[in-house]
């Protein structure tokens, strides 16, 4: 029988995890812009832990192709079912937000939509070319989904280059089933693969620390990565959003989470996020350093 992840009765959260309460003049405009033009963000399907500090700077991840995902994956706090039907007019209103916004860089993800031919390829293509059209000189992160592996839909993110593209491993090999429980850990690994020989100058990807994974499974990560050829690494604490998701097994420390940054910086990552509030989108101007 395979390893599973431990599932600890409880374990008390750290003060170094403790999260600051929504407010501010800043916070307030992002979530009045983003409610008056319909628009959804994983910082708050995802219940992102820095959403306070994000929106309080003027940043905000939004999420395209609705908020309902196709994927019931156990670490995940966005709604799993059936997607409403694709909204064709949400690239222009995405673009005509970050205007309103006045972004410089822009990061854009999505849930997964195993329900269309295209796996939302299509919108994600014309979201980003609405974007620079409507904001000429702004730059792009995208955290993109997998598409299945069918190739063709991930060369329509390629072909739009944005300046950073992310898809996230989120664990190490063994315990990707349970936690990923449609996604593949190999084929993570090739998407990243395929963007940077597509092209693409900046290739991302992250994992969440805390799920019963060992310092050596992290390493091996580590390593898959940069033989994917992966620029950029981010590494944060799991947390688990409601009673139905996998427990936290361990709360890693800040010291811990300093080391991880040092051995992957030697590993040759060109930039690493490391920390236990880190998320995907965290600093994420930074990386176009």
């Amino acid at each position: 029988m395979s390893e599973t992840i431990n599932k600890p009765q409880h374990i008390t959260k750290p003060d170094w995890l403790k999260i600051k309460l929504p407010s501010g003049k800043e916070f307030s405009e992002v979530k009045q812009n983003v409610e008056q033009h319909r628009l959804h963000t994983i910082c708050e399907s995802g219940k992102c832990p820095n959403q306070t500090e994000c929106w309080g700077a003027k940043t905000a991840t939004l999420m395209i192709l609705g908020n309902v995902c196709t994927r019931s994956c156990m670490f995940c706090s966005v709604a799993t079912g059936k997607p409403e039907n694709v909204d064709i007019t949400e690239p222009l209103r995405v673009a005509e937000s970050v205007k309103l916004m006045g972004l410089k860089h822009v990061v854009i993800t999505s849930v997964d939509r195993d329900d269309l031919m295209d796996g939302g390829s299509k919108i994600w293509a014309a979201t980003i070319r609405a974007i620079r059209r409507h904001n000429p000189g702004v730059t792009l992160e995208t955290l993109i989904p997998d598409f299945k592996g069918i190739w063709e839909n991930l060369q329509q993110v390629i072909d739009v280059k944005p300046e950073v593209v992310s898809h996230n491993l989120e664990t190490v090999e063994r315990l990707t089933r349970e936690v990923r429980i449609q996604a593949k850990y190999e084929r993570s690994l090739e998407v990243l693969l395929r963007l940077k020989e597509g092209g693409i100058e900046r290739t991302k990807s992250g994992l969440m620390l805390g799920l019963g994974e060992t310092e050596e499974e992290i390493f091996s990560a580590m390593d898959d990565l940069r033989k994917s050829k992966v620029d950029i690494l981010t590494l944060g604490q799991y947390l688990q959003p409601t009673r139905n998701h996998l427990p936290v097994a361990k709360y890693v420390s800040p010291e811990e989470f300093a080391h991880y940054k040092d051995v992957a910086l030697s590993k040759g990552f060109r930039y690493v996020e490391s920390g236990p509030m880190v998320r995907s989108s965290y600093h994420a101007e930074k990386h176009l350093i």
